[in-house]
């Protein structure tokens, strides 16, 4: 009970006094010593917390322009509809975003896989009960027999 009447009361009381004073230069002070700094080690260490903070920051969004990059490959293997957040993120990345390696290798075999069911031969495997090596066997055997016929036509 004195908890919520605390919460309720000294949250009001910091309103009505917090634009009196201004502490915060003081508060920085008291940081740094704090920490056994002086105030111009606490603004380099500040400083390099920012840069650190930028460094990761940068790492991140490279990172979302790569997956964004991803989805839109694939959006545009299975013609599905573009993506317009993905888009901005690649450009927020200064466009220089490339697949993984991994990535593109893995793509560049999907796209001989796919390349190889589309021929006839590929789609001819498909078929169960099917042996390549004697139909190709046949079909030779076929074209000579045709060669051999026109040879032997005096037509031709």
């Amino acid at each position: 009970m004195s908890f919520m009447v605390k919460h309720m009361v000294g949250g009001q009381l910091k309103n009505l006094t917090g634009g009196l004073t201004e502490e915060k230069p003081e508060a920085e002070k008291t940081d740094a010593a704090a920490q056994g700094m002086t105030q111009e080690e606490f603004e380099q260490y500040q400083q390099q917390l920012e840069e650190e903070k930028q460094e990761r920051e940068a790492n991140f969004a490279q990172k979302k322009a790569e997956r964004a990059t991803v989805r839109t490959h694939f959006r545009e293997k299975y013609r599905l509809p573009k993506n317009e957040l993905d888009e901005t993120q690649i450009q927020q990345a200064g466009d220089d975003v490339e697949l993984p390696t991994e990535l593109a290798k893995m793509i560049a075999e999907d796209n001989q896989e796919e390349t190889h069911k589309q021929s006839v031969l590929g789609q001819l495997s498909n078929i169960q009960n099917v042996d390549m090596d004697q139909l190709k066997d046949k079909a030779q055997a076929t074209l000579e027999d045709l060669k051999k016929q026109t040879e032997n036509c005096s037509l031709m």
